[in-house]
């Protein structure tokens, strides 16, 4: 079979799945009648609502477990998301042992994939982040492939729909524990390379042995940078959780309005978007982890210099 009739094979499959579900599981959300006897569905109100609810994680186990309402909640439960979340997790490192298992010396296709996949991803943060980067590469890789196949299952038929499944990036709970490990992350390097000089970032007390009025401009900037410190996590998280359960919804509406046409060009744009999303997320948080291990000039503490000797600039070089 020639691409072409694959790609249209393809093409024919999806619609058959498409309108297939659009009678098992239908998009839109009944109204019930002014008798109240029966439901009916104006088109296209009910089909628009139906896909513009915002769900909270629906707990699987344990079973019959009710979360409290809201849609950041404190709850000792599995949700759809986490249980999505593991099943992408164990499939991601699967996927990766199957394909560099007995590496040979003359890779085969899998190990050439593999490679082509990690050297490549390596090469970009590289770019961005220079030889410092190196030490973060697996770190950045590991996220992005992460997120990427978590944003990616949410175009699975049946997730989202189905009660035990659902995108884990589509869930602002699973974001945001995402963004935390990332912030937690960049902290704790920013301690480990600079020690204390990395709180001297936020407060610049060395600044007032230039004067008052130095000293003050220094600790302005210094909050600013503290405040701007804390808005990071916020920001990694609702940039992701935003665009995929946007694109989402968008999908669905338009799905649910135009059966199986346009959404297939809508669903080839969610494939790419999500993989920028995911890109967007792990080269974040790289270069936030290469800003937090930066050495501000002579603000660093002088308590981190071996032996109370100034610190030799090719060691500071080599550091980073």
């Amino acid at each position: 079979m020639s691409r072409r009739n694959r790609i249209l094979a393809l093409i024919a499959v999806i619609v058959v799945i498409d309108v297939i579900a659009f009678f098992v599981v239908p998009p839109f959300d009944p109204l019930p009648a002014e008798d109240g006897t029966a439901v009916e569905c104006v088109y296209p109100i009910c089909f628009i609502n139906g896909n513009l609810e915002l769900p909270a994680p629906h707990p699987v186990f344990p079973v019959g477990h009710h979360s409290p309402q809201g849609l950041v909640v404190w709850d000792l439960s599995i949700s759809n998301t986490l249980l999505t979340l593991w099943i992408v997790a164990v499939f991601v490192l699967v996927l990766f042992w199957f394909m560099t298992r007995r590496p040979t010396a003359v890779p085969g296709r899998r190990q050439n994939i593999a490679e082509w996949a990690f050297e490549s991803l390596e090469s970009f943060a590289m770019s961005l982040g220079g030889p410092g980067a190196k030490p973060y590469v697996p770190l950045f890789v590991a996220f992005f492939l992460l997120i990427l196949f978590s944003n990616w299952s949410g175009l699975i038929p049946g997730v989202g729909r189905v009660i035990w499944f659902r995108a884990p990036t589509s869930d602002v709970n699973v974001t945001i524990g995402l963004a935390l490990c990332a912030w937690f992350f960049f902290q704790i390097q920013g301690f480990k390379h600079l020690g204390l000089g990395y709180a001297a970032k936020f407060f610049p007390l060395g600044e007032f042995r230039k004067g008052i009025g130095a000293g003050l401009i220094a600790m302005f900037v210094g909050l600013v940078e503290l405040l701007l410190e804390f808005v990071k996590p916020v920001t990694l998280s609702m940039r992701l959780f935003g665009n995929i359960y946007g694109g989402e919804v968008a999908l669905g509406v338009l799905t649910a309005l135009t059966v199986a046409l346009i959404p297939l060009a809508m669903y080839a744009l969610e494939v790419m978007l999500n993989l920028v999303q995911a890109l967007i997320f792990s080269t974040l948080t790289l270069m936030f982890t290469l800003a937090a291990i930066e050495h501000h000039g002579d603000e660093h503490d002088e308590s981190a210099e071996p032996s109370g000797t100034p610190m030799d600039p090719a060691v500071v070089a080599g550091a980073h």
